[in-house]
């Protein structure tokens, strides 16, 4: 079952965007964010708008042809260039790394890669080896990021994984040998049969292996996949609330006990450098074009969604148009509760001029919110509970 997509609006052939959403580009960081939806399997947590078959080198062209309607769309490239690049997924590393710098060298040429910009790419550990890190390394990825999950087998086989932990923690070692300063790994806790030794055993391992960077996320029963249907049927029990609370304390305190802090809910960094800059533009309501099939983009107030499949997706920029198939144009109204929905993830916390003012006293009784001057921060409590408080703030 592909992912549900909203409505929207009809969204323009040519992609034009109206001029007021265009006027303030360069007014904050530009990023690109690039959807691989290629996967060697479909694990059945998964709803991703993912694929297990399919013509990479005409996603490659699909992609590069995406990129020059960017720069007609956008006149050109934004001041200072693109400030970040994500290839997510799917498995961005099933393409081939000289693929990847193929993308990349076109987007340098008719967007512009800013100095410095961080580059990161999303990789299993099973699709990657100490020559093929050296190669995306040279082909300009900056930052990796491995899906881990976990270092036990039997929550691997719960998760339907397919590397296995000591292959997960010999990739991260490979990265660094191959000269990415910047290692990210991503857990997910909450699996059924997980005990809070799997749970430490996995933070430790990716720690000692030498990340950087954390992600985090309670395990989640997302409609239409493989484990909402076991879960209804009764094959396998839902994630329990008080095990995923737990799960995330015990997170936080290990990680803080080894330098890490948190800068979002679900990421902790070892210092400010190790953060992910292209997600806080994502929190911090920034411009982005998304590119690939099923991806979303925002510029200027205006967000817009592609199509999901990559043989549509292709077929549309084969004929010249663009491969959005609905659109939104936020009214102020909308972008401020946004703002608010997005800044109360960060550990900046919300301006409180965003928030309602008796609803910050409250929840600041309660004890899931700090203010702080003009900000409103989330307690550890606000933390676990963080789409209440921000309901509760709206």
């Amino acid at each position: 079952m592909a992912p549900a997509q909203p409505d929207g609006q009809p969204a323009p052939a040519d992609g034009a965007l109206p001029g007021a959403a265009l006027d303030g580009l360069g007014r904050q960081p530009f990023g690109v964010y690039l959807h691989v939806p290629f996967c060697l399997s479909r694990c059945g947590y998964c709803d991703f708008n993912t694929y297990t078959t399919g013509d990479r080198p005409a996603y490659v062209e699909a992609v590069l042809a995406e990129i020059d309607l960017a720069a007609r769309v956008l006149g050109g490239r934004p001041a200072g260039g693109a400030q970040t690049v994500f290839l997510g997924g799917g498995t961005p590393t099933l393409l081939k790394p000289a693929q990847i710098g193929r993308l990349l060298d076109a987007l340098d040429r008719r967007l512009g890669l800013a100095a410095g910009a961080e580059v990161t790419a999303e990789a299993n550990p099973d699709t990657v080896d100490a020559a093929s890190l050296r190669a995306l390394r040279a082909a300009g990825v900056t930052r990796i990021s491995f899906g881990v999950q976990s270092v036990r087998p039997h929550v691997l086989a719960a998760l339907e994984r397919r590397h296995d932990g000591a292959r997960a923690l010999d990739a991260i070692a490979e990265a660094r040998a191959a000269g990415f300063a910047h290692v990210s790994a991503d857990l997910i806790y909450g699996t059924p049969g997980e005990q809070p030794g799997d749970w430490e055993a996995s933070l430790r391992a990716v720690l000692l292996a030498g990340v950087d960077h954390l992600s985090a996320y309670g395990l989640t029963v997302e409609p239409g996949s493989r484990l909402a249907a076991q879960v209804r049927r009764g094959e396998r029990p839902a994630p329990d609330p008080d095990t995923l609370a737990d799960r995330y304390a015990a997170a936080d305190a290990l990680l803080a006990g080894h330098g890490f802090h948190w800068y979002e809910l679900s990421n902790w960094a070892s210092g400010p450098e190790a953060r992910c800059r292209h997600n806080v533009g994502y929190w911090r309501s920034g411009d982005w074009w998304g590119l690939g099939p099923g991806a979303h983009s925002h510029v200027g107030g205006v967000r817009w969604w592609n199509v999901l499949r990559p043989g549509d997706y292709a077929e549309r920029l084969r004929t010249g148009r663009s491969p959005a198939r609905a659109r939104e144009v936020l009214d102020a109204p909308a972008r401020r509760l946004e703002r608010l929905l997005l800044e109360v993830r960060l550990a900046d916390g919300v301006d409180t001029a965003l928030a309602a003012g008796p609803a910050l006293d409250r929840l600041a009784a309660r004890g899931l919110l700090e203010r702080r001057g003009q900000r409103a921060v989330l307690t550890l409590a606000g933390r676990q509970l963080a789409d209440a408080v921000a309901r509760e703030l709206a």
